[in-house]
């Protein structure tokens, strides 16, 4: 049985539903009251979940990069409940106030405010790249804010393996929209078709850029125009540059782009009230060259965070994250669904042990 607002009856008996969050095609999400413990949690309801193979796939890769993680800067899966109808699930995560898309829009932070979302941001994609995985996504929206600028990363459908292809042929160019577009990195929009590190390391470079000058770098409306804005940031890449995007027709969109400049610019003129170290961490953020391009361990090691450095939480992944069956295709909607429940049900069952010893 369910509510007037579509939830079950007996998940009413362990959450209090406070306010809504969201309401889009593939669920809902509200902020809700732990009854056990009185805290507040981010309770969402994804609609036909186990619909098919497809949906079921990405809901399974979703809870079980989840439960793998361990990480402060980690938004938390708290419990995964099984709807009535089997075909939607619920997922209990932690409650965090804001994002940073919203706090970047409010315009309160201040310089060490700012310091400690990119220390935050850095940790946790050292931890995501140790563990051989990539963020797809990368962007302020993805990047939960609370109001002790505790930073959290949320929305894990967006992972996968390290060096995994696009599922795009070679031959296609992807057309991002903007919220994407403005965080991908040159190989991403001049079509590489595999996912790698320094894609993320681009997208945290276009998120200080924001943090510095308090709007996007590169607000590109379309894909070319987003590489001319890029382009008229780094100027005009070398033949060497350009061979270690891989991608077969970057070359030809470059040679189209017109009156690109040649040399870099000046960063101190676009941010005059950015520290030289800010600045310095930006420019080895973004690299046109992906080979070339800071790793999230040797950003760490920057002058820039050292004010809110920790080296005992920096961690790094016991091992690489991996998931069952995630490439068999024949696996069905119903199969996923078990087991990913089979999943769960172990690891409760762990974590319960384990509190008893």
């Amino acid at each position: 049985m369910q509510d007037e607002q579509g939830i079950d009856r007996y998940v009413l008996k362990k959450y209090q539903i406070m306010n809504r969050i969201y309401h889009g095609a593939s669920g809902i999400m509200w902020q809700a009251q732990n009854r056990k413990n009185d805290k507040f949690v981010a309770l969402q309801k994804k609609y036909d979940a186990f619909q098919s193979a497809e949906f079921s796939q990405e809901t399974y890769r979703e809870i079980m990069y989840q439960i793998q993680f361990e990480h402060e800067n980690i938004v938390k899966l708290q419990n995964v409940v099984r709807a009535e109808n089997n075909k939607d699930i619920y997922l209990v995560f932690d409650y965090m106030e804001s994002d940073l898309q919203q706090v970047m829009k409010a315009g309160l932070l201040q310089e060490e405010h700012k310091q400690y979302i990119v220390y935050q941001l850095l940790k946790v994609i050292k931890y995501i790249h140790s563990g051989n995985l990539v963020y797809k996504d990368l962007k302020p929206s993805k990047c939960l804010i609370n109001t002790e600028c505790q930073l959290k990363l949320t929305d894990f459908t967006q992972v996968c393996t390290a060096k995994s292809n696009f599922s795009l042929k070679s031959t296609q160019i992807c057309e991002f929209n903007n919220s994407v577009r403005w965080y991908k990195a040159p190989e991403v929009l001049l079509g590489s078709y595999t996912f790698d590190k320094p894609m993320n390391m681009w997208a945290v470079g276009c998120i200080l850029g924001e943090l510095l000058g308090q709007k996007a770098m590169f607000p590109g409306c379309s894909n070319s125009s987003q590489i001319e804005q890029i382009l008229q940031y780094t100027g005009m890449p070398s033949n060497e540059d350009l061979k270690s995007l891989g991608c077969p027709y970057a070359e030809c969109v470059i040679e189209q782009m017109p009156d690109v400049k040649q040399t870099k610019s000046d960063l101190k003129k676009m941010f005059p009230d950015s520290s030289s170290d800010a600045l310095d961490l930006l420019s080895r953020l973004l690299v046109f060259n992906p080979c070339k391009r800071i790793t999230a361990e040797q950003c760490l090691d920057h002058p820039y965070l050292q004010q809110f450095r920790d080296k005992e939480s920096e961690i790094s992944a016991d091992e690489f994250f991996s998931i069952p069956h995630i490439n068999d295709s024949q696996i069905s909607a119903g199969e996923y669904r078990d087991s990913l429940y089979r999943e769960i049900a172990i690891k409760k069952k762990k974590s319960e042990n384990a509190d008893d010893k």
